[in-house]
């Protein structure tokens, strides 16, 4: 009934089958091995209205799969629409890429896209448009800005750490020791800047990406590149650090203005100056020497190395406990303009103006007033121990209880001095004990037997002779610094010398019960004398 010409028409020849109707015609096409070709419903419909005198009617075509690439406009995505077959030929993939180059496709194309829509021939009806994605283009990926990364906890860090108390909760003075760094310590490595991943179209054009920002790695003083790496900032000096814009700097000396709350307590291993005053209840520790430009209320000095306070220091009792508010304790001297209700130690003391109700321990000198001729006063309060007290006025007029205690250390070396002398005996003893044994060695028969004998004990009289030399060698060296100390222990009072004093050098006591002029008090033939100055 049907047939095939060489242009890929399907012919019906009238004059051999007369059909009746051009529903038969359609009915009888979808029934025939030409089924999947495109029926032409026109040509049909036509030549029965017509009542065409024509031989020959094309009623269907074959039609190979075809395929169109559309590109967006942005020209970032490639589609591919392909129509199945109508009775023709399946789109091969030499072929399909053959219509990608003729569309202009030169990036983002993957086989395996173009495979998958083709694919889609082999189950979708004859002549139905499918769709799939054939090329992507890939947008530009910009830069990454230099990344400096801190290698060390700085100033800024530790303020926003808090510590931990005992029992859970946060101490919001407390933020910890300052971090310090010696030097060669990486302070910031550099990530560089990237130029960031140029992007494309599907058809080839290169989208250019922004470049990170570029920042140049600071040396703050303190610090330099490194030698060995130039992405890398090492600290110069011993300090702490801390941030500058695109870099850090060391400080060998940590200056700030005030301390209080918002600053935290301050732990530093150099030194610490404090341009204006330290609040209550605030702490500063430093291994090098703490300087203080305004006042210390109720706060906690702590240096290895000297304290100095240009203005005053004051305090107040307790009244929980009757401890002192306000603690300085240096390794080196303390220089203060003047104190109240404070606990002091130092090495050397140095107040300028006056003292009241302090509790005070100095190693050697205690001086209140200035050097040429201190006339501060002191009184109220406790001097646990000092070589030297040098004051104008010391004890009120009020006759208040107030002590004094000059070469407390003594009583250290006496005790240093009785533990040896303890020694020295038990020495003695042993000596004593292997001189029995050498004598009874002696009488041993076996020759052998006795010189090895002989060879132990000396060898142990050996060690306890350089025990017990080393051991009158301390007793010398106690007994001077004894000697010295009290020889030295002296009260120069320089103006006047109030009654109510109690004054304890060494072992030896004295009560002042009436005023005194200029006068020096010292250790004199076992006991305390007084001696006028004269002008």
């Amino acid at each position: 009934m049907f047939k095939l010409d060489h242009n890929g028409n399907v012919l019906l020849d009238i004059n051999a089958t007369a059909p009746p109707s051009a529903a038969f015609v359609i009915e009888a096409l979808e029934k025939s091995t030409f089924c999947d070709c495109k029926i032409d419903l026109d040509a049909i419909n036509n030549f029965f209205k017509s009542e065409s005198s024509e031989s020959i009617l094309i009623v269907a075509s074959k039609h190979d799969a075809a395929l169109e690439v559309v590109i967006n406009d942005d020209k970032m995505l490639a589609v591919g629409e392909l129509t199945t077959a109508q009775g023709g030929k399946l789109l091969s993939l030499d072929v399909a890429k053959k219509q990608l180059v003729k569309a202009g496709i030169v990036r983002g194309y993957k086989q395996v896209f173009l495979e998958q829509l083709l694919q889609k021939q082999l189950k979708a009806p004859a002549g139905t448009v499918v769709k799939g994605v054939l090329a992507k283009g890939r947008l530009p990926s910009d830069g990454l800005a230099t990344k400096l990364t801190t290698t060390v906890k700085t100033l800024k860090d530790r303020l926003k750490t808090p510590k931990l108390k005992e029992d859970g909760n946060v101490d919001m003075r407390d933020f910890g020791k300052l971090a310090s760094v010696e030097p060669g310590t990486v302070l910031i490595r550099q990530q560089p800047a990237t130029p960031g991943k140029e992007g494309f179209t599907v058809t080839g054009e290169i989208l250019a990406p922004k470049p990170g920002d570029n920042k140049q790695l600071v040396a703050g003083e303190g610090t330099e590149i490194s030698k060995s790496n130039p992405m890398e900032l090492v600290s110069t000096i011993s300090g702490v650090p801390v941030e500058i814009n695109n870099g850090m700097r060391v400080d060998d000396i940590f200056t700030i203005a005030d301390v209080n709350v918002k600053s935290g307590h301050i732990d530093f291993e150099g030194s610490v100056i404090v341009t204006r005053n330290i609040d209550p209840g605030m702490r500063v520790t430093a291994k090098g020497d703490i300087t203080i430009f305004g006042t210390v209320e109720s706060g906690e000095l702590t240096a290895g190395g000297n304290i100095t306070v240009k203005q005053g220091i004051i305090g107040h009792q307790k009244p929980e406990d009757k401890s002192l508010s306000c603690k300085l304790v240096s390794v080196g001297d303390i220089h203060v303009s003047h104190s109240q209700y404070c606990y002091i130690e130092a090495t050397n003391i140095f107040i300028e103006r006056q003292t009241s109700h302090c509790i005070m321990k100095a190693k050697r000198l205690l001086q209140v007033g200035q050097t040429d001729l201190p006339k501060g006063k002191i009184f109220g309060g406790e001097i646990l121990d000092a070589t030297t007290l040098i004051a104008g006025e010391v004890g009120n007029e009020s006759g208040a209880k107030m002590v004094i205690n000059l070469a407390t250390s003594g009583a250290e070396i006496t005790a240093d001095t009785d533990n040896c002398f303890k020694d020295l005996a038990k020495t003695d003893q042993q000596l004593d004990t292997l001189q029995d044994a050498l004598e009874k060695a002696d009488q041993v028969k076996d020759t052998e037997k006795k010189n090895q004998l002989i060879a132990k004990i000396g060898a142990t009289q050996l060690h306890y002779c350089q025990q017990a030399e080393q051991l009158e060698k301390r007793l010398s060296t106690l007994d001077h610094d004894l000697h010295d100390l009290l020889s030295d222990a002296n009260l120069a009072v320089n103006a006047i010398l109030h009654s109510g004093v109690e004054i304890h050098i060494f072992d030896k006591v004295l009560k002042t019960t009436r005023n005194y002029p200029p006068c020096n008090v010292r250790l004199q033939n076992n006991k305390i004398e007084i001696e006028f100055k004269t002008s």
